[in-house]
């Protein structure tokens, strides 16, 4: 069966007629008396043609068109008109119309005009389906592209992390050789220096200035010797003892040594313990050193107050843990040497607790990293998996 037709048309003769034509050569016929009709019958009927009357009483032919076109874009409209003037065939046209006949009409021109506009229909519905297809396509296109230039980013930043993280171990490996011979080769002399000094304290009992200096050499004696123990530590492993523990309680009891500390400088502490892991087998001590150093890394950046915040979590992969603060944040040209033994922005610092901190998560198989925006803070983000081969 052919394509609908809706014929619009208040002449009885014309509707009849116009109807045998078209039902002889197969098409569907519906047919209207006037525009309101024939608007309510597109409507329900949603013909491809409508073959329209230009003279209709009530609404006109012109006002149908528009509203046709308007509210029923896939119906094509051919019009009929008695007039045949110039300005009313542009007017149509302007109005939408794909064609128009004048009456009275010939058969074979009338089925000829509506086969074409037919034909001109399929075109342009099949050309705009390809286009929104088209725009699918680039839609998509765009999306893979977009997917793929995040991906390429991710692996990107892991290869970065991954590079990074050998030559953190690269740095390691270096100053655990380094730091053993030159503990080794600076504590003799060191030793030396100190028997002398206690000698000569003792020699010069009674004089305090003497041996007010006396002290204050072996005050630095220690300190060295306390800086040689710092760098041993950040690059080889102490004797540890492992026992079951419970990181919150780790946290919160380095936590409650900084209390002071926290009150002075008026400075808001939230846990935030989303879900307690199992006890970690681990030396307690180690744990402890790694929330002592960067609580004091938080609250140093932090002396005009502000929030520290303590995360922990878990997932399969293990123990998640956050320390963030609201300080002045790390510039971004630090962020890579931030854990590199000697590196501090510390008038008085000796750019080992972020060492240290590194060689104790990456001895349990863990992860670190740190995220900082000036002006903002830092976040630093350590995994450690639940079952640590240490």
């Amino acid at each position: 069966m052919g394509e609908k037709i809706l014929i619009v048309d208040d002449e009885r003769v014309i509707l009849d007629l116009t109807s045998m034509i078209l039902r002889s050569r197969g098409y569907q016929v519906v047919t209207a008396e006037n525009g309101l009709e024939g608007l309510e019958e597109i409507r329900r009927a949603s013909p491809p043609l409508v073959l329209l009357d230009y003279m209709m009483p009530g609404m006109d032919g012109l006002t149908t068109l528009r509203k046709v076109r308007e509210e029923f874009p896939d119906t094509y409209v051919i019009m009929f008109t008695g007039k045949g003037s110039e300005e009313i065939a542009v007017e149509l046209m302007k109005a939408g119309a794909s064609d128009y006949i004048l009456k009275p009409f010939n058969n074979q021109d009338l089925v000829d005009r509506i086969e074409n506009v037919l034909r001109i229909r399929r075109i342009e519905l099949s050309n705009r389906d390809l286009r929104e297809e088209r725009e699918l396509l680039l839609r998509q296109i765009e999306g893979w592209n977009q997917e793929l230039e995040r991906r390429v980013a991710e692996t990107t930043r892991e290869l970065e992390q991954a590079h990074s993280e050998v030559l953190q171990a690269e740095k390691l490996g270096t100053l655990g050789h380094l730091s053993a011979g030159m503990a080794h080769e600076v504590r003799n002399p060191l030793n030396s220096i100190g028997l002398f000094a206690q000698i000569l304290k003792s020699a010069l009992e009674g004089d305090e200035e003497k041996q007010g200096w006396l002290d204050k050499i072996l005050k630095e004696i220690e300190r060295i010797d306390g800086i040689l123990i710092k760098l041993l530590n950040a690059s080889k492993r102490p004797r540890y003892e492992l026992s079951q523990v419970s990181i919150a309680a780790v946290i919160d009891g380095v936590l409650e040594t900084f209390q002071d500390q926290i009150a002075a400088r008026g400075i808001e502490v939230k846990r935030d313990y989303v879900a307690l892991p199992p006890p970690l087998e681990a030396d307690q001590g180690e744990i402890e050193q790694i929330f002592s150093n960067l609580f004091a890394n938080s609250l140093y950046e932090m002396e005009q107050g502000g929030t520290l915040t303590i995360r922990l979590d878990r997932d399969e992969r293990g123990i998640l843990l956050e320390v963030a603060d609201t300080g002045s944040g790390i510039p971004e040209e630090n962020l890579r040497k931030i854990f590199d033994p000697f590196f501090t922005t510390k008038p008085r610092g000796t750019g080992f607790g972020l060492s240290v901190v590194l060689r104790i998560v990456k001895s349990y198989g863990g992860k670190i990293s740190v995220k900082s925006e000036i002006g903002r803070g830092s976040v630093f983000h350590i995994e450690l998996p639940q079952s640590a081969h240490v």
